[in-house]
């Protein structure tokens, strides 16, 4: 009996992973190798192609380990995927992230992320490939100074805004929606 639910269990985490899905089943058609999404064609509530959507995304969660992609920043990635994926031309994307409290340390500079966690840093790739897509990935002063990083540590690929107190309340004012990641 126990074998039997062992097995269910593992077919289930299994079929939970992926370990049945055909080869392109994620993709990332934007963002490529981050934000992975299954785009479902006839799914409700899909982005208009006419519409522009002004977002602002709050990154406050950390990487689990310091050699892997922030989690938040992945799914600034996967909103990119979605919607240009949906038809939404990149141009009609006015997206801003900005990282504070336990995410700021993905704004380093490759050399200063090395000096403090030993790699190199995982999340500039990404953030060069958000840019290019037209996405500004910004960090908050205050967070840099209250985890003792120098504001030129900050990697050249990212803007180094007041505060993300003022980043949010300064775009919400300009119609830009809050997406807390």
């Amino acid at each position: 009996m126990k074998t039997g639910a062992a097995a269910i269990a593992l077919g289930f985490a299994g079929m939970a992973m992926g370990a049945d899905m055909p080869k392109d089943f994620w993709t990332t058609p934007t963002i490529h190798g981050y934000g992975k999404i299954h785009y479902v064609a006839d799914a409700a509530y899909k982005p208009r192609a006419d519409q522009t959507y002004k977002i602002i995304f709050a990154l406050t969660k950390g990487s689990k380990q310091p050699g892997e992609v922030n989690p938040a920043l992945d799914r600034v990635a996967r909103t990119v995927n979605l919607y240009v994926a949906s038809g939404v031309p990149l141009k009609n994307l006015k997206f801003v992230a900005v990282a504070y409290g336990e995410a700021t340390p993905l704004v380093l500079n490759d050399a200063q992320y090395r000096a403090k966690f030993g790699v190199a840093n995982p999340n500039l790739p990404l953030v060069e490939q958000l840019r290019t897509a037209g996405v500004d990935v910004s960090v908050c002063a205050q967070a840099v100074a209250e985890h003792d990083f120098q504001d030129d540590w900050v990697d050249k690929s990212v803007t180094l805004a007041l505060s993300g107190l003022t980043t949010v309340t300064t775009l919400e004012h300009d119609g830009y929606v809050l997406m807390p990641l």
